[in-house]
């Protein structure tokens, strides 16, 4: 298991993941960030998500792979 962190920012803000959550691989990586994407934009908030990105990185902070969270919102109408 590898550890890694889920990072999400915008233009303006960062939200750094100080915790982490151990994966397999990078698949289940993957499948962690939807669902935090999914709860954040789950949760009571103002914040328009469409500007913001998951990055998901090491323990090393480097940088795997970024998902925009409009890839769970799809475009707006």
């Amino acid at each position: 298991m590898t550890q890694v962190f889920f990072h999400c920012s915008n233009e303006d803000e960062i939200l750094i993941d100080r915790r982490g959550t151990a994966v397999l691989d990078l698949a289940e990586a993957r499948d962690h960030a939807t669902r935090v994407m999914h709860e954040l934009i789950s949760a009571e908030s103002e914040e328009d998500w469409r500007d913001w990105v998951l990055h998901v990185a090491d323990d090393l902070d480097e940088e795997i792979f970024a998902m925009p969270f409009t890839s769970v919102l799809g475009p707006m109408h």
